[in-house]
């Protein structure tokens, strides 16, 4: 059984935040009006966490990651979830069955990423935006908490595909939408458990490093540290 994960390399990263855009048009994420992206109601799966500034005006850089859903090993938002609407797969991916949630927000308090959302909108998008939307995704009602899930309807697929070719899931056969979109190609994504695997391989830099990694939660997605100059 795989175990999926993800790497980014922050020394290829240069905060396009196309990672984010791909996300929220592969999973049908709701596009929310400015009156209440103020009030903190914005929906992303993944966002860009800045976490310095330097230089001085103009001249201004700023560091910042792509944090989505850590997909945990020992993930805490399964472990409060009343109706277990969120539970962890065989492949190590955490997983939400959205009719089975209440909507209670326990597990969006307790996961230290921030990396769960809630939907406080019934979806009534305009006709064209609804042209857009992924088949394969379904829309969430209101109500509920959402996250990402590495694109899990991409692995049904890519499976059923294998399947009918006789043969055992590729690589390159199943890649999450924004680590297929990255431009500098600074996502890296697979089965962490493969050597021979590119994602494999590359989490062995000694740059390696997970966000907060005392807290035992035990991070699938990994971080490359950029080299300073």
């Amino acid at each position: 059984m795989p175990r999926y994960g993800m790497v980014i390399d922050l020394n290829k990263c240069n905060n396009c935040e196309a990672c984010v855009t791909a996300c929220k048009l592969e999973n049908n994420v709701q596009i929310v009006s400015k009156e209440n992206a103020e009030m903190g109601r914005a929906m992303f799966w993944i966002k860009m966490l800045i976490k310095n500034y330097s230089g001085n005006y103009p001249d201004i850089r700023s560091e910042s990651l792509p944090v989505s859903c850590m997909q945990c090993d020992e993930p805490s938002c399964i472990k409060v979830c009343p109706v277990r609407a969120t539970y962890k797969r065989d492949d190590g991916i955490v997983a939400q069955i959205y009719p089975q949630c209440i909507g209670c927000r326990y597990c969006m308090a307790n996961c230290p990423y921030t990396a769960k959302v809630f939907n406080w909108f019934k979806d009534e998008q305009p006709v064209e935006n609804e042209k857009t939307y992924n088949p394969d995704v379904s829309v969430r009602p209101k109500g509920v908490v959402e996250k990402c899930t590495f694109c899990i309807h991409r692995l049904q697929k890519a499976k059923e595909q294998a399947k009918a070719e006789h043969r055992k899931i590729r690589e390159e056969d199943y890649q999450p939408a924004c680590a297929e979109v990255c431009p500098s190609h600074a996502i890296y994504f697979g089965d962490l458990d493969d050597p021979s695997s590119k994602v494999s391989k590359v989490m062995r830099d000694y740059r390696k490093f997970t966000l907060q990694e005392e807290l035992g939660t035990k991070p699938k997605v990994y971080y490359l540290s950029a080299m300073t100059e």
